[in-house]
């Protein structure tokens, strides 16, 4: 929402919001390891766990990042009407999220960011999942992917994203002027989906992430990087990060044991509204955040 004041954390607020999200990784974990899902902590969680042996202390959230073929198989078995406190979320003909990627909401909480505000969702804390797919050889098919990819990002969440400034704004405004009907838009995104991830990562040497924005898509890991999983400390218990974790940290953040500047160290999400003690449905009262902020 343009103009919307954005929730300011203290850090025991924040602290509190870790550990809730701590709640939905513990359930997630036992969940994959029952049905032989592979994942890993990534992104500021890896780091964390190597680190500090969890939550880097400013981080809002936990990425988890997921090979395709397991990423699939997480949303055809959840099943919602079974996990009442921790529903998985994920754009398709029932919902819409504004996401591009999957998370799994733990529901007794509130969570509302800044772009979801008008939404009819589950509002609460969430844990962002990505896929990571294969790479194809050759430059004219990994371009052909990556365009694939904004296409898919494009007219899935059905905005321009506010970092996209120039031809690609301008372009990506055209397109979804001209694309207006839902089914069309979802015909689109659907096919895109389907293209770029048709790349096995067993025939690939090198995967990439496809559905966390324009800038994750770009670098390409060896598969051997991710070909399996090793457990690392994080908030006393033992969690995943990819097993070449530390060509991966440098190639994706650099020095990543040594912490930003002081002035980087706080929350990186656009949120508006959180509650880590009341539900959504206890705290919105059938109404839309928009409705109420």
């Amino acid at each position: 929402m343009e103009n919307q004041k954005l929730y300011e954390f203290t850090p025991e607020i924040l602290r509190k919001l870790q550990l809730k999200e701590l709640d939905t990784l513990v359930y997630f974990k036992e969940f994959c390891d029952k049905n032989n899902l592979l994942f890993y902590l990534c992104g500021g969680c890896c780091i964390g766990s190597l680190r500090t042996g969890g939550f880097i202390p400013w981080d809002d959230d936990i990425d988890i990042l997921m090979p395709r073929d397991d990423y699939e198989k997480l949303y055809k078995l959840w099943d919602n009407d079974k996990h009442e406190r921790f529903k998985l979320l994920r754009t398709d003909e029932k919902i819409f999220t504004g996401n591009i990627f999957t998370t799994i909401v733990d529901t007794e909480t509130t969570c509302v960011k800044a772009n979801q505000a008008h939404l009819d969702i589950p509002f609460g804390i969430m844990m962002d999942i990505f896929p990571i797919d294969g790479c194809p050889k050759g430059k004219f098919k990994r371009t052909m992917q990556k365009l694939n990819a904004m296409i898919y990002s494009l007219f899935l969440a059905q905005i321009v994203p506010e970092n996209h400034g120039g031809i690609m704004a301008l372009g990506s405004k055209f397109l979804l002027s001209i694309v207006k009907s839902p089914k069309a838009r979802e015909k689109k995104w659907r096919n895109a989906e389907r293209r770029m991830s048709k790349y096995k990562i067993s025939d690939c040497e090198y995967i990439t992430e496809l559905c966390e924005g324009v800038h994750s898509m770009q670098p390409e890991y060896p598969k051997e990087w991710f070909a399996s999983a090793v457990y690392r400390e994080f908030e006393g218990l033992q969690m995943p990060i990819p097993v070449g974790y530390d060509p991966y940290l440098k190639k994706a953040f650099g020095d990543y044991m040594t912490p930003p500047p002081e002035d980087k160290q706080k929350p990186h999400h656009d949120m508006i509204l959180v509650d880590t003690e009341r539900s959504y449905k206890e705290v919105l009262k059938g109404k839309k955040p928009s409705e109420l902020l």
